[in-house]
């Protein structure tokens, strides 16, 4: 991941788990990794019930942006405890690959 996703919860730590287990099952369709991994997820936000999820994609002009939001909400509603799931897409800060997904994707 290339940087630690804030995340604050008002849950357990099963749900906190569960939730980031939900989003590391989301695959970019383009990169074949998943979006945990790849530094998408700024912030997670769990508060009676209501997970807000604070997302960017590799590139603004991504085509698979809204497939992946959608994933993100359809897994993460299907965590036990969540009721909503909002989803935010940001470009600021841009997304910056760590050296371990540049090495995985050939770009060191």
């Amino acid at each position: 991941m290339t940087e630690a996703a804030t995340i604050v919860t008002d849950t357990g730590e099963d749900t906190r788990e569960a939730v980031i287990e939900a989003l590391k099952s989301v695959e970019d369709p383009e990169l074949f990794l998943d979006i945990w991994f790849l530094g998408l997820i700024y912030s997670v936000v769990i508060e009676e019930g209501k997970a807000e999820i604070e997302m960017t994609f590799t590139t603004p002009l991504c085509p698979a942006g809204p497939q992946l939001v959608e994933e993100v909400r359809t897994k993460v509603l299907a965590v036990d405890g969540i009721q909503d799931v909002a989803v935010s897409v940001v470009f600021q800060p841009p997304w910056k690959p760590s050296d371990e997904v540049k090495a995985m994707l050939g770009m060191m």
